[in-house]
């Protein structure tokens, strides 16, 4: 019952954490730019079933791989896509606490 309030605890409260702490004066902007981060799981209708509660999405969906995170660590070190980055990480941060508590 916790995973299941972990996983969108990560991916909605800690972006406005995040974006409520450091963004104070554009806080709004900041936390949908971070929210759009969960785009990527639009690569989920690719697998069969789309959706298995079972299944790690780490190394399986084309955007949860290892590859896909270090460009999504990249994304960080510019100013101009830094928040599409911290989105992006804060998504496989979920995602891992997911795989983690299978």
């Amino acid at each position: 019952m916790l995973q299941p309030f972990l996983h969108y605890g990560i991916h909605f409260l800690l972006p406005l954490a995040v974006a409520l702490l450091f963004f104070k004066t554009q806080w709004k902007i900041a936390y949908l730019i971070m929210i759009s981060g969960m785009l990527i799981d639009l690569d989920h209708i690719f697998a069969n079933p789309m959706f298995d509660p079972n299944r790690c999405s780490i190394q399986f969906h084309p955007l949860h791989t290892y590859y896909a995170i270090g460009i999504y660590v990249l994304l960080l070190i510019p100013k101009k896509t830094r928040l599409i980055g911290l989105g992006l990480i804060i998504h496989i941060l979920a995602d891992i606490v997911d795989c983690l508590m299978m």
